[in-house]
C-alpha cells in the first residue's frame, strides 16, 4: 500500500496571505491567521493526503528570536500540532498527524547544526509540545546524522507512551548518489541511527533524482517503510529560510514529471511519498490520484 504524504506548507501559506517569504516564515501563520494553517492542512487532506505533517517547520527558537518570540516556542509548536489535528479529525476519513522536528539552524547546513547539549532539551521540548496531538513523528530535512540522532531521540522518548513510529527523513545533495548534506552517505547515516530503532526512512527537500536514487539505496539496507518527498527548487550558494537570495525554481519539474518519479521511486520500494517546498495541493492530487 502506498501512503500518501502532504505537500509543502510554507509557499501555501505565504500564497494565502499576500506576504512575503520572509520574517518568520511558516510561524507567521501560528500566529496571525491559524485559520488558513487549518484550511492548508484540509486542501492535502481533500487532495489525497493521508498523512499532514504539523506546522512546526519555523516554530524553533533561533527563527523566533529574529522577532524576540523565542520564548514562545513551545507555545507555538503546540499550536502547531492542535491545528493539524483539527484539520484531520474534521473530516469523514483516516488522516495521520506527523508531528514535524525541523532542523533547528538553517535548512541543508550541517557546520550550522547546534550542539548535542544545545539540540536535545530543545527536541525534547518540542517533541513533547507536539505528542498529544500526532500520531508518529517526522524528524525531516536531516542534513547530517548528528542532527537526525538528536531529533530521533528526542521523537523516541516522547513516543514512548503511546508508541508512536518515528520517521527520519534526511536532506540529500542534488547531485544523485553524492549523500547527504554533509557528504555522509546514506549508508553512514542509516546505520548510525540503528540503535535508535527508527520505524521508517525517508529523503526530502531535494531533487527527485537523488531522492530516486536514495530510495534505491535505503531498499538494499532495510524492510521498513520508506520514501521520500521532493522540492521543485535549486538552491543556491548562500540561501536561507529568510534572507534575501531567491531560490530557483525547476521550471522543467510539473506536476506530470513529479508524478513519474514518484513512481520510479515505488518502483526502487518506496511506500511513502508526497512533496515538499513547490509542491502544492495539485500535485499531491495528481499523484493520490495515479498511485489509486
Amino acid at each position: 500500500m502506498i501512503t500518501i504524504l502532504d505537500g509543502g506548507m510554507g509557499e501555501e501559506l505565504i500564497r494565502r496571505s499576500g506576504a512575503e517569504g520572509t520574517d518568520l516564515w511558516s510561524a507567521r501563520a501560528l500566529i496571525d491567521a491559524p485559520d488558513d494553517v487549518i484550511d492548508t492542512h484540509r486542501d492535502y487532506i481533500r487532495a489525497g493526503a493521508h498523512i499532514i505533517t504539523t506546522n512546526s517547520y519555523s516554530s524553533v527558537p533561533s527563527y523566533l528570536a529574529k522577532q524576540a518570540l523565542e520564548h514562545r516556542y513551545i507555545e507555538l509548536t503546540t499550536l502547531a500540532g492542535q491545528l493539524a489535528r483539527s484539520a484531520a479529525d474534521g473530516v469523514d476519513k483516516a488522516v495521520r498527524v506527523a508531528g514535524g522536528l525541523p532542523p533547528l539552524d538553517e535548512s541543508y547546513r550541517a557546520d550550522l547544526v547546534p550542539s548535542d547539549e544545545e539540540a536535545q532539551p530543545i527536541y525534547r521540548a518540542m517533541a513533547r509540545a507536539l505528542e498529544p496531538n500526532v500520531d508518529l513523528f517526522l524528524c525531516e530535512t536531516m542534513s547530517c546524522l548528528r542532527e537526525s540522532r538528536n531529533a530521533a531521540s528526542a521523537a523516541k522518548e516522547a513516543a514512548e507512551a503511546r508508541s508512536l513510529p518515528v520517521y527520519v527523513s534526511w536532506t540529500l545533495n542534488d547531485e544523485a548518489g553524492t549523500g547527504l548534506r554533509s557528504g555522509e552517505s546514506v549508508e553512514t547515516a542509516f546505520a548510525g541511527l540503528r540503535d535508535l530503532e527508527v520505524d521508517g526512512f525517508l529523503f526530502n527537500c531535494a531533487h527527485s533524482d537523488a531522492i530516486e536514487r536514495g530510495v534505491e539505496i535505503l531498499a538494499g539496507l532495510t524492510d521498513k517503510p520508506i520514501g521520500g518527498y521532493p522540492n521543485r527548487f535549486v538552491v543556491p550558494e548562500g540561501w536561507s529560510l529568510d534572507n534575501e537570495v531567491p531560490v530557483e525554481p525547476r521550471m522543467d519539474f510539473g506536476t506530470e514529471l513529479f508524478v513519474e518519479s514518484a513512481k520510479r521511486c515505488v518502483a526502487r520500494g518506496a511506500t511513502l511519498l508526497g512533496g515538499c517546498c513547490g509542491i502544492g495541493p495539485r500535485d499531491i492530487a495528481a499523484l493520490a490520484e495515479e498511485m489509486a
